[in-house]
């Protein structure tokens, strides 16, 4: 009978992959279910996982550690088994702290938004340096067309950290960046912002005199937990607040943006982005502190900044119609703030600007109704799709289609738009002009319906 060391339930998605991952280029042996073939399945097969399609209690051989998510019930058969035989049950989170306690360093980057981004380019760009990063990020990294990778000699191990569920509060980073700290995740943070910063608290008591905390002054989440907090290593970055670390001159084009770093006044160097907005030149900044902090030299990561496309899913263009010159960008943004970021960043454009937005969640819909509303501006035309539940019970009250209606007192062009993705693009295509920028925004399955909307563009 084979014994695996670890075996993953739900291996196939995006978080669950990076780890089994890992495990395997550090020696485990791992094996895994789900509930369908995936490119991420695909993945783990081909580095020696065992994968079995379906969940069967049959799947547990022998006596390995399962790992889960909190996505996982209680009655799904392989956990039941795994309850039974008495095995060792470790969440997906307890899984990274153990490959984080493998490596002399981790670097961990939090916070409501802007921590896949941050995190995926620290990985990049010490990728791009020759550094041989070890790091697990839930998005993928374009150029390097990776998620996860892991050796045993590497020095560094670079980890996004989730909050959603609080098991963000078991890390033990060396170096622990937030890029901001507001209200989210309200079915789990009952008492919105004061419950975020009490978890978050716990984490940086985690660490010790030596390791060292980076905070967004520009955002008043980040300010409220300094003020609370007794730490020693504080090192701060901003854009429009006095910090240690600061930008000046910033020029944009319509994607694109250039401009000068500063430490304590002290001039740095140049960075040149080709990811758009003002949020992405302070992802960028926050990964420069973080670099310059562990002592590299400015002129040999600076030149790598212009390489990084963005991540998945991140301002991703998945269409172009030549034809009718209409330029789709997916984005997972799918809190108020984000939103905002992402349409800050299209400003300058002269298209006229359509927006396709699906709401994740409908007690994150419900929490944050109000900034919901606020959230879109400058924009010609916003379609509302229905909620993208993700486990949660329909609200008959705080919907899509209510949300249309009270957005449209704000003077925003909105319709609700029913149905599943395919029958949404039929309705919107048509609704299409020459010279269009649509933009998908979301967490859940719109990020298909750019695809299929270019299909029907091209009939």
């Amino acid at each position: 009978m084979d014994n695996f060391d670890f075996h993953f339930i739900a291996i196939g998605g995006v978080g669950q992959s990076a780890l089994a991952k890992i495990l395997l280029q550090l020696g485990y042996k791992v094996s895994g279910s789900d509930i369908q073939n995936s490119k991420y399945t695909k993945l783990t097969e081909d580095l020696g996982a065992k994968i079995y399609i379906g969940h069967k209690k049959e799947n547990i051989k022998g006596h390995p550690c399962v790992v889960i998510s909190s996505a996982i019930k209680e009655d799904n058969p392989e956990l039941i088994e795994a309850k039974n035989l008495g095995l060792k049950i470790m969440h997906r989170s307890d899984c990274l702290k153990f490959i984080s306690e493998k490596f002399p360093t981790f670097i961990g980057f939090a916070g409501t938004h802007g921590k896949t981004t941050t995190s995926g380019l620290m990985s990049f760009i010490m990728d791009k340096m020759g550094e041989n990063p070890s790091y697990a990020i839930g998005g993928i990294i374009p150029k390097l067309n990776i998620n996860a990778n892991a050796s045993l000699d590497s020095k560094y191990f670079i980890a996004e950290l989730d909050e959603s569920d609080g098991t963000i509060e078991k890390y033990h980073p060396n170096l622990f960046l937030i890029n901001n700290l507001e209200e989210d995740h309200l079915d789990h943070y009952e008492n919105g912002l004061v419950d975020i910063l009490a978890t978050f608290e716990k984490t940086v008591k985690n660490m010790s005199g030596d390791d060292k905390l980076f905070l967004n002054l520009d955002n008043i989440g980040c300010n409220i937990f300094k003020s609370q907090i007794e730490f020693k290593n504080i090192i701060t970055y901003a854009i429009d607040s006095k910090a240690d670390y600061t930008v000046k001159n910033i020029k944009f084009d319509e994607l694109n943006s250039v401009f000068d770093v500063y430490k304590k006044d002290v001039f740095l160097g140049k960075i040149k982005l080709i990811v758009p907005g003002l949020h992405n030149i302070c992802n960028a900044l926050a990964v420069i502190s973080v670099l310059d902090t562990l002592g590299y030299n400015f002129e040999d990561y600076s030149k790598y900044f212009e390489e990084f496309s963005g991540m998945g899913r991140r301002f991703q263009i998945v269409a172009y119609n030549k034809t009718k010159n209409i330029k789709i960008v997916d984005d997972y943004a799918h809190h108020p703030s984000e939103i905002k970021s992402t349409l800050n960043a299209v400003q300058k454009s002269s298209r006229r600007k359509v927006v396709i937005f699906q709401p994740h969640r409908y007690t994150r819909l419900k929490g944050l109704w109000n900034d919901f509303l606020s959230a879109f501006y400058n924009i010609d035309k916003l379609f509302v799709l229905d909620v993208f539940s993700a486990g949660d019970e329909k609200d008959e009250e705080f919907n899509s289609k209510n949300f249309a209606h009270d957005i449209k007192q704000n003077n925003v062009d909105a319709e609700y738009i029913e149905g599943d993705i395919k029958t949404a693009a039929k309705t919107i295509t048509p609704e299409l002009k020459k010279n269009d920028l649509v933009l998908t925004l979301g967490a859940g399955d719109v990020t298909k319906i750019g695809e299929v909307i270019n299909d029907l563009l091209s009939k």
